[in-house]
């Protein structure tokens, strides 16, 4: 009777401290879900840049012991293309990576912060444009007003025109059809160009067939992986855009819910996500001209100083446009202004 007793009280005991490891892992588990994120990308699942912004989520995860957990939504997702702003305004999704292209209406001076054309591809030029002469502080308010919270941005590699036809100077873009959207458009009509807005799985086609004569690309990858060098040979020498700067946001609500010592670990980890988007795109951008150099790629020759000149030209011809477009633009347009008399 009484091993009998024993036994059940061991069972007993046995269960009560399961019950009560369970009810210690429900603690934690409530306590590793306290801020559940979800983060917006423009990239597809899967690809280079796309398991970047999967790393940064994990990593925001790690740094905060599990207490922020993010949700990374690929393009495709759930969010649209041109809506991802708009819902991380709205709190739809709590972070996101826009492209700042896709909202000029919605934030103007996001024209001006990615790089106007003619801009330079000098990342250390651009880490002190936006750290040291203002850049940055003019974005953190340009953001605030539309709710958001701006983090560490990061740069990817400049913007580069593809053509069917070499160029052997500025002359050479006259009357040439070439697919650049937006801002980049504006650019080249100032060279003589005739500028086409085409969505990217339509270049290949376009340049095949001789609906246009030349395209540019996001960066070098963009142009490797839509195979263009197969029916566009010739690659011009000075970059369209200089290399991009494009932001990391949060909806300010859910950031003012943070802990200072959680908005520390969060804006870590975009600096460290900003350093390995720099590095990797540089090594892919790299990877990108020796594949497409061995099909047969072709650089035009070094520009002339009257063309580096009339390129300068073409894109300063755009400050006074966007300068006009808010308070913000203007702001980062005088910017620009100061540090070119230096």
């Amino acid at each position: 009777m009484f091993n009998l007793f024993s036994k059940i009280k061991k069972n007993l005991m046995a269960t009560s401290i399961v019950a009560l490891l369970g009810l210690v892992t429900m603690v934690d588990t409530a306590s590793a879900a306290e801020y559940n994120w979800r983060f917006a990308n423009l990239y597809g699942r899967g690809t280079a840049f796309g398991e970047l912004y999967k790393d940064l989520a994990a990593d925001i995860e790690k740094r905060t012991n599990g207490a922020i957990k993010v949700q990374v939504l690929f393009s495709g997702e759930g969010v649209g293309t041109s809506g991802v702003l708009g819902a991380a305004k709205s709190g739809l999704i709590t972070m996101a990576a826009p492209f700042q292209s896709m909202h000029a209406g919605e934030l103007p001076s996001g024209i001006v912060e990615i790089g106007l054309p003619g801009g330079t591809a000098d990342t250390e030029e651009l880490y002190k444009l936006f750290h040291e002469q203002g850049f940055g502080d003019v974005m953190k308010k340009a953001y605030d007003a539309q709710g958001l919270v701006w983090l560490e941005p990061y740069i990817q590699p400049a913007v580069y025109i593809i053509t069917k036809k070499p160029i052997n100077s500025i002359a050479d873009f006259q009357g040439l059809k070439i697919r650049a959207p937006g801002a980049y458009g504006k650019f080249l009509r100032e060279l003589g160009a005739s500028p086409v807005s085409l969505a990217w799985s339509e270049i290949y086609t376009s340049l095949a067939t001789g609906v246009i004569d030349g395209s540019i690309g996001s960066n070098m990858i963009d142009h490797r992986d839509g195979n263009h060098v197969e029916v566009a040979k010739y690659m011009y020498k000075l970059p369209l855009a200089g290399a991009q700067v494009l932001p990391i946001v949060v909806n300010k609500a859910a950031w003012n819910k943070l802990s200072d010592d959680l908005k520390k670990e969060v804006y870590a980890a975009t600096v460290d996500h900003a350093k390995a988007q720099l590095e990797n795109s540089k090594k892919w951008e790299k990877e990108a001209i020796d594949q497409m150099t061995a099909k047969g790629l072709q650089w035009s020759p070094e520009p002339s100083d009257a063309d580096k000149a009339a390129w300068k030209k073409a894109g300063a011809g755009l400050w006074d446009e966007y300068s006009s477009t808010d308070k913000y633009s203007k702001e980062l347009i005088d910017i620009l202004r100061k540090n070119e008399t230096k």
